[in-house]
């Protein structure tokens, strides 16, 4: 059996688009890769409002908010960053594996009513949910 690809995703927070993503890769495409997640300035928590995006399409979350320092040590076939480059500070992988930036709307600071806000973030994980698994199966 061959083994499973390795793949790394970085936003800032990594409360948010990151572990989504993760989660996506581990409980869709788990037969043929293993997603991590990392920011560089981890806030510390997956927030709720991701954790209950992906509870309504079924996965649930497993993962914890993390620095990429404690990664620093693993190596990756794929790292992919999340952040918009404009409007954020994204992180730099210095190690090996294939880089792609893949950009998404961080939804963290979102505003408005509750139904508004989650909805952000239900069409950002809908938006990851396409197209991260897209990405992945060209690579592999």
């Amino acid at each position: 059996m061959k083994p499973k690809a390795k793949v790394l995703f970085l936003c800032v927070g990594n409360s948010c688009r990151s572990p989504m993503a993760e989660a996506i890769v581990n409980d869709r495409m788990g037969n043929e890769w293993q997603a991590q997640s990392a920011g560089s300035q981890p806030e510390g928590y997956v927030h709720p409002r991701a954790i209950e995006a992906l509870r309504e399409i079924g996965i649930k979350h497993s993962g914890e908010s993390k620095s990429i320092d404690a990664l620093k040590a693993e190596s990756f076939d794929v790292v992919v960053t999340l952040c918009e480059a404009e409007a954020e500070n994204c992180p730099v992988w210095l190690g090996g594996g294939q880089q792609f930036h893949w950009p998404f709307p961080d939804p963290f600071g979102a505003v408005g009513s509750e139904e508004e806000i989650m909805s952000i973030y239900r069409q950002i994980l809908r938006d990851i949910e396409i197209q991260i698994p897209a990405l992945l199966g060209e690579i592999s």
